[in-house]
């Protein structure tokens, strides 16, 4: 991910003894770095990333960093956020807007596209588990006065990487699918999704030569 100074760590967990191609974090036999190529769309997105979703290989936002041009990944602060989000917030040339599932409490800040005016869209999403995201949406200050958008999709998730009680539960690539169809970029959704679903698919392959499961 295009992160300034991102944190690391070994990935610990059942399945961390998996030889892990260092570029899509696949296992090496599955490798999908041959079909990672980037393509401009008529938004940007703007990851608001759990600090821990850096470490897991099922992480889907960072096949948007590699589809997608001009994407961004900020880590997620509750209290503390970082100056350099907070500075894109202000930038002028964006229309920023947030990503989340409808809700009666914030109607009035839920729009159904973003504005026609010559600024560039971009799409905010909260990356991390959907506990992680609701606690996200709910603690950070700094982002209760910007506008929130759901996506009008019918897609039901084909992400099987994690378990989700909700159908319409979309992984975050799923999302960005959806927004991208959404504002018409039916070449850049095409993109990013044939990337997903090799990833998907090649993950899905060698997992049940695993004992467990990764973390959720």
């Amino acid at each position: 991910m295009k992160l300034d100074n991102p944190p690391r760590k070994p990935f610990v967990a059942r399945g961390a003894g998996v030889r892990r191609c260092e570029g899509c974090r696949l296992p090496q036999e599955v490798c999908i770095c041959e079909w990672r190529t980037t393509v401009p769309a008529r938004c940007q997105f703007w990851l608001l990333t759990h600090r821990y979703e850096f470490y897991k290989p099922t992480n889907t936002g960072r096949l948007i960093v590699d589809s997608i041009a001009h994407t961004r990944v900020f880590e997620w602060s509750r209290t503390e956020p970082s100056s350099e989000l907070l500075t894109a917030l202000a930038d002028e040339r964006y229309t920023p807007c947030l990503v989340f599932p409808a809700g009666e409490d914030y109607q009035h800040r839920m729009v159904d596209s973003l504005s026609s005016d010559s600024r560039i869209p971009v799409f905010i999403i909260l990356d991390g588990t959907w506990r992680q995201a609701r606690r996200m949406f709910r603690h950070s200050r700094y982002l209760q006065d910007i506008p929130v958008i759901e996506p009008k999709t019918d897609r039901l998730s084909r992400y099987q990487l994690r378990r989700s009680k909700i159908d319409h539960h979309l992984c975050t690539a799923e999302v960005a699918v959806a927004l991208l169809e959404q504002v018409g970029d039916v070449a850049a959704a095409t993109h990013l999704e044939e990337y997903f679903e090799r990833f998907n698919s090649g993950y899905i392959a060698t997992r049940r030569r695993w004992a467990g499961r990764e973390p959720e």
